[in-house]
This record gives C-alpha cells, sequence and structure tokens, in this order.
C-alpha cells in the first residue's frame, strides 16, 4: 500500500496501527467533504494553469464517482490506507492515472483534512442548532397541553413558590433556544478558509488562489496568515464541544426533574411503556432510564471538551500528530448529542402530567402575601415579611 508520504521504505505494521488509530474509521464522515474541497483544489489549480482541462474533467468526473460509491457503502477507508485523505487520493490515481497524482499540488494533508473538517462542522452545527430549536419546540408544546396544570416551585429541594408546567417548560425552552444561538456562534471560527495554508507555511514557488478556493467552498474569509491555521488547531473544536457540554447540562437538568417527577413520592408524571423499560427481577418496575440516561451524558460531553483542550495544551507552534486525537472527542460528543436531541421531542410529547398528584403546599403563596401588604399598607418589605412570617408561626 503507498500512501502519501511513502518513500519506499516499509513500515512496521504495528507503527502503522498504532499511527492510524482510530482515524481511518472516523475518516468515514469527511470523505464527502475532502471530495468537495478537492474538486475545488482541482479547479483553482487548473484556472491557474497548473492542471489541464482533461486532468481537471477526469479528476471532477472521478471523484464524483467515488462519492456516491462512498455513500452507496461500495466502498471504505482501509486501515493500510492510514487515513481518508490516502484512501481517496489512492483510489483516484488507481482509476484515472497519472492525474489523480496531480491533485495535490498545493496542498498538504494538513490543511486537506482541516479544510474537509471545518466543512463537515459547518453543517453539524446547523444540525445540532435545529435539534436543539426542535427540542425546545416541543416543551413548547408540552406549555400548551399543560397549560392549566400547577407546579410548585423549589429552591432548596423544598417548595418555596407558585409556578406552572408552563412556566417550568418555558424557562427551559429559552435556555435550549440560548444553546442553539451559542452553537451557532462557533460557526465564526469554522468560517475561515485554511485551503492553501498546506502545512502551515503556504506553498513557495508555487502561484496558487487561496480566494478561489475559499468563494468555491462558502468560506466567510481565508485564515491568514498561513501560519495561524495550525495554532488555531483545537479552538473551533473545543468551543464546539463546549457549547455541546452546556446544551448537555440543560438537558440533563430538564431529565433530572422528569426523574424526580416521575418517583412514586412526587407521581407528578407519567411516561408510556414504549418511554420506559422493565427490570429483570421485579417485575412490577417499569424505569425511566431514557431520562437518567440523558442526565448522564452530560457528564461524557464535559469528559470530551476537557480531551481536546488538554491534547491541544502547550503544544508549540506548527503541526503535531497529536491533534489527529481531536477526531474522537469531538465526533464522540457530537455523535451522542445528536442522538440525544433526535429521541428528546418524542419523549417530551409522551410526558403526561398528574393534576391530581400535584399538591401546592398551602405556605407557598407567603411571598405573594407579602408583596401584597406592601402595596396595600405602603410599608417596608421586610416588615412585612416579618408579618407573614410570624402569621405563619401560629
Amino acid at each position: 500500500m503507498t500512501r502519501l508520504w511513502d518513500k519506499g521504505a516499509p513500515l512496521d505494521e504495528r507503527v502503522l496501527r498504532y499511527t492510524a488509530g482510530e482515524d481511518y474509521v472516523l475518516d468515514e464522515r469527511l470523505v464527502p467533504y475532502d471530495v468537495r474541497a478537492s474538486i475545488a483544489h482541482a479547479e483553482m489549480l487548473h484556472a491557474q494553469q497548473l492542471l489541464s482541462a482533461s486532468d481537471l474533467g477526469a479528476i471532477r468526473d472521478a471523484l464524483a464517482a467515488l462519492a456516491d460509491e462512498h455513500q452507496r457503502g461500495a466502498w471504505h477507508i482501509e486501515l493500510a490506507d492510514e487515513d481518508g485523505q490516502t484512501a481517496l487520493e489512492r483510489r483516484l490515481s488507481a482509476r484515472i492515472g497519472a492525474a489523480g497524482a496531480r491533485i495535490h499540488l498545493g496542498r498538504s494533508r494538513n490543511d486537506q483534512v482541516l479544510t474537509a473538517l471545518r466543512l463537515y462542522l459547518r453543517d453539524t452545527v446547523a444540525q445540532l442548532s435545529g435539534g436543539a430549536l426542535q427540542v425546545a419546540d416541543a416543551l413548547g408544546q408540552l406549555a400548551l397541553r399543560e397549560a392549566d396544570t400547577p407546579l410548585p416551585g423549589y429552591t432548596h429541594m423544598q417548595q418555596a413558590m407558585p409556578s406552572s408546567v408552563p412556566l417550568w417548560a418555558a424557562g427551559f425552552a429559552a435556555e435550549i433556544r440560548d444553546d442553539a444561538e451559542g452553537l451557532q456562534a462557533v460557526q465564526r471560527r469554522l468560517d475561515k478558509s485554511p485551503l492553501g495554508s498546506a502545512a502551515g507555511y503556504g506553498t513557495p514557488g508555487l502561484s496558487i488562489d487561496r480566494e478561489a478556493t475559499r468563494a468555491k467552498l462558502g468560506f466567510r474569509t481565508q485564515h491568514e496568515p498561513v501560519t495561524a491555521v495550525q495554532l488555531s488547531r483545537g479552538k473551533a473544536e473545543a468551543q464546539l464541544l463546549f457549547e455541546i457540554a452546556l446544551l448537555l447540562q440543560d438537558l440533563g437538568r430538564f431529565a433530572a426533574d422528569v426523574l424526580l417527577f416521575a418517583t412514586q413520592e412526587f407521581g407528578f408524571v407519567t411516561l408510556p411503556d414504549a418511554f420506559t423499560t422493565g427490570s429483570s427481577i421485579m417485575p412490577q418496575k417499569r424505569n425511566p432510564d431514557l431520562f437518567e440516561l440523558i442526565r448522564g451524558r452530560s457528564a461524557t460531553a464535559q469528559a470530551c471538551l476537557l480531551e481536546a483542550l488538554a491534547v491541544c495544551a502547550k503544544l508549540p507552534s506548527g503541526y503535531h500528530r497529536d491533534l489527529q486525537l481531536l477526531k474522537f472527542p469531538l465526533f464522540r460528543a457530537i455523535d451522542l448529542t445528536l442522538e440525544t436531541l433526535a429521541i428528546l421531542p418524542a419523549a417530551i410529547e409522551a410526558l403526561g402530567f398528574r393534576r391530581e398528584a400535584i399538591r401546592l403546599d398551602p405556605t407557598i403563596h407567603a411571598a405573594e402575601e407579602a408583596n401584597r401588604l406592601v402595596v396595600a399598607e405602603g410599608i417596608p418589605f421586610r416588615e412585612a415579611y416579618q408579618r407573614v412570617a410570624a402569621k405563619l408561626k401560629k
């Protein structure tokens, strides 16, 4: 197997397995984006008179065919390929010959993979944000269905002030919409084209047009100077992971409330059998496992964020193979978040409230009574507070 960096010397199989790691599996999702960026790069080379029209046509057609075949599962990246970039270029050259070997002119695997990654993440951010908004909308529908359902509001796990299902659901919906905005804010870092920065120092002696590939791929700006590109590695990834951690924290807190409300002691909510599991030993049990796992996912998201931050901490400038390790925590967090967002709207729709089980402590209106005294008698709030407190002691 010939890799992009091969110079004829054999590679110990153990080294390949260790250095490739999971990259050949993780890169599967980047293939369509690598194809898109490779076509844009080839078109730029042709415009700069560095690639003939016939070679461009062969490259463009073959890459489109390879992308279609990959989507249909006709081929996959193999360990022997090491990564997606080698897999694609190897198959391209095998299909069209020397023209395939010309596509790497003016780029490195460093800017190639980062371009594909940013294209993928731009789409993924939009998908995550859209999923969060769907959860918020489901909470809005819950508020409408339970418009007249009261709830106690809690502080310190004690009934504190009157609330309602609409007020409770609206609070979570508002924060989840805020999380969607936070996810969209990551686009600022993703919207810089790294293509043409090569290994981090440009392409000396070669006239390429970075602006052409930027425009073709829809990036807002070029990432300048070229030395900044590798220094930026891990920053957009960490920002996305941070926003994911905040989103899953909000979803986890929502799940924690549902779990509390579902206990027999509370009995505020019900879940149908389709959204609960059973016990292997206790015939009577139905378990809200789904919400327990949603609650637990925030721990995974935080761990992924910490891992990504640690990979880049104190790295010197330039490219280092350590950066390859960003993919695993990044993709893991993305996947678990998409899965969580996909199931939650249906789970929220299945949630029912038992109004007959919801009891508000009579003292829950104490703050409201103090406020009425202030308005009615013009006394200071602290005096009203003491009067109500004394009355409740009797």
